[in-house]
């Protein structure tokens, strides 16, 4: 009998999900394909992958608003969670309760005989049990990590989304940006739509594409945005224009990318009304996520940057506000994160730095942020 049998609650199920698997990231599809397949899931309408270095989180919520804006039922799926696990599985723009992702983690273990699964490897197949049971027309679904060998790429799609490259991960996915682009074009799929969202398109991403013989929609080329004089911004896809689009809730230009990467995803596969500039303005000024630039009362800002290219973006909406006195950055990172190269691009706008210590195995301690923070920034820095 499964020692999961006796439990009742979520906090029963997670410690025993992260001791399942002495590393917390395997990557590999073969185990989870064995057991998607022993789970015998229905697929729906429509399936979107999204990969990227940065903007997933916040492209998945805007891809949710305009399907749902339509009628159409959604499961979105995202990691990691914020306060609460299940944050990662959103059914219709809601977290689904505790019973229901028990429920879907139990009928994994129930089939997985004695497949070995990681934390997310079980969490990612417990959403898909959880899309099924609740007959979702749409499965959008964030990649973990990279895309070639993440468990969300043992899903096939029916467009794949791939917002940008940069450097993050580099000790699993690669050391220079053509590595990392060739592990996210893993999510490519011959003969499907594939949309890129930034204008630095590496060659990576040409070359499987080309290879595969996927339909490869490119930010600049196959679509393209403008952002005018009062704020609102137009967008031109293959097939539609929509002029003044009021700006999204999430704040800064990359969540502009996001948008039109957004629009180009749902041209592609003729889903969702992109006819109405005016409705379009509106789902999206109404799409809101915790964590991205998210200002709570006056004095705090909370963002989830953790790379270097985010740590530019996060600067630069600093410098575009104007704010009262000093900022300083309260800052948590895990070991594989660049530290250095995330602090930089932060050290002209911030006046200091308090480095803490993110418990788990994964995490850096503060000491080693602050000496990383005190060697690149010149930058007092406290730690707690």
């Amino acid at each position: 009998v499964s020692p999961t049998a006796s439990f009742k609650s979520l906090d029963d199920w997670l410690p025993w999900l992260e001791s399942l698997s002495p590393r917390e990231i395997v990557l590999g599809l073969e185990r989870v394909c064995d057991v998607l397949e022993r789970l015998s899931l229905g697929r729906p309408q429509l399936v979107i992958n999204v990969a990227g270095t940065n903007g997933k989180g916040s492209s998945v919520a805007m891809l949710e608003s305009l399907l749902r804006h339509e009628g159409i039922v959604t499961g979105s799926y995202t990691s990691p969670h914020i306060s609460h696990y299940n944050e990662r599985t959103r059914i219709d723009g809601q977290p689904v309760c505790e019973e229901v992702i028990k429920t879907a983690l139990a009928k994994v273990e129930s089939v997985r005989g004695g497949v070995p699964l990681t934390f997310f490897e079980f969490g990612t197949l417990a959403t898909l049990v959880a899309f099924e049971m609740a007959k979702v027309d749409v499965w959008i679904l964030e990649v973990g990590m990279g895309g070639r060998l993440d468990a969300v790429n043992a899903i096939e799609p029916d467009v794949a989304f791939i917002t940008n490259v940069s450097l993050d991960h580099c000790t699993w996915l690669g050391e220079d940006v053509e590595s990392i682009a060739r592990e996210k074009a893993g999510i490519m799929r011959s003969s499907i739509p594939v949309i890129f969202g930034s204008e630095k398109v590496p060659e990576a991403i040409y070359e499987v594409a080309n290879d595969l013989g996927a339909n490869l929609l490119v930010a600049g080329r196959d679509f393209i945005h403008e952002i005018n004089e009062d704020g609102t911004w137009n967008w031109r896809g293959i097939k539609t224009e929509l002029k003044k689009i009021s700006p999204p809730a999430l704040t800064g230009t990359s969540q502009i990318y996001n948008a039109s990467g957004v629009l180009a995803v749902l041209e592609a596969v003729g889903y969702g009304s992109l006819s109405n500039a005016a409705s379009v303005g509106s789902v999206l000024s109404g799409t809101r996520l915790d964590g991205r630039f998210q200002q709570v009362k006056e004095k705090w800002i909370l963002d989830v940057a953790h790379n270097p290219e985010a740590a530019r973006a996060l600067a630069s909406l600093l410098d575009e506000i104007d704010v009262q006195g000093d900022v300083t950055v309260i800052i948590g990172m895990l070991q594989d994160k660049d530290v250095k190269g995330f602090v930089v691009p932060l050290a002209s706008t911030v006046n200091s730095f308090i480095a803490v210590t993110i418990p788990g195995a994964r995490g850096t301690s503060a000491d080693e942020i602050a000496r990383h923070i005190a060697n690149s920034s010149g930058k007092p820095c406290l730690i707690k």
